[in-house]
């Protein structure tokens, strides 16, 4: 028997990514991360929170390990297993072991999507024990300081089924994202598309129309990531009454009566 462990250097957040603090976020992770506290990071989708990480692990020069947790991820899909390769059975470190060896940053994305058996392995991880279990191997691998486990929900999909329980919540650090305000949220649309601040404006309006009609019609708002699509389309000519219906209406629903309502309040800023 093997074991092959994966080089964590291509996961290495090589260029500054843009991120605009609103608040003491930056401060708050740092300060989490020196005393190796694992942080959860909530709110709505596309509000930043995965820039923010990408951001931070920058910051602090270590290896960022990404999971997009889904219905299927298991405990297996995130420690690891044995793989037959060449006739020899090969232990293969998961994303989660890689950064637990590593000293790397593992981001749990979504975690409420994940099966519940994932959080009986990032529970030793996230309080004093700082251990990662490895039953296939009849081990336990001990993360160093650099190690930091971060994880992230939108509370707004949150039911009875798909909760973060009390046993998790309490050993995270928590940070509260939320939209930026207009006037930054115009500045990011701009310069992450390259669009003219008035169009960049009338986008935020447009986003903060659609906003409203959470819970009336809509499970949830256009997202700043969204105005970013909608403002790279425009800026490559795309009309923006098009690029509002395709890049924000089209994947907010498929209700008919709800497209023209969107596609409506567009038309009255463009």
């Amino acid at each position: 028997m093997q074991s092959e462990t994966i080089k964590t250097d291509q996961y290495r957040v090589r260029d500054e990514p843009f991120y605009q603090s609103t608040g003491d976020e930056i401060e708050i992770f740092e300060a989490a991360y020196r005393n190796a506290l694992p942080v959860l990071l909530k709110g709505p989708t596309g509000c930043g929170k995965t820039r923010f990480m990408e951001y931070m692990a920058w910051r602090l020069n270590r290896p960022l390990i990404t999971v997009s947790c889904h219905d299927d991820l298991t405990a297996s899909d995130l420690v690891g297993r044995y793989l037959v390769k060449g006739g020899e059975t090969t232990w293969i470190d998961g994303p989660l072991t890689q950064a637990v060896r590593s000293g790397g940053i593992c981001y749990l994305d979504e975690i409420v999507e994940a099966r519940k058996d994932t959080m009986v392995v990032i529970h030793p991880l996230a309080d004093n024990r700082r251990v990662l279990p490895i039953e296939k191997l009849g081990s336990l691998v001990q993360a160093g300081p650099e190690f930091c486990l971060a994880i992230s929900y939108n509370p707004g999909y949150q039911s009875v089924l798909k909760d973060l329980k009390q046993s998790t919540r309490q050993r995270f650090i928590a940070l509260e994202f939320d939209y930026p305000s207009p006037q930054l949220e115009s500045a990011i649309v701009a310069r992450e598309s390259g669009v003219d601040q008035e169009t960049a404006n009338r986008l935020v309006q447009f986003a903060a129309m659609t906003r409203n009609l959470k819970g009336s019609g809509l499970e949830e708002g256009a997202s700043t990531r969204l105005l970013v699509h909608a403002a790279k389309l425009i800026a490559t000519g795309v009309n923006p009454v098009s690029a509002c219906r395709d890049a924000i209406a089209q994947a907010l629903t498929d209700d008919r009566e709800m497209l023209v309502a969107v596609e409506e309040l567009s038309s009255s800023l463009f």
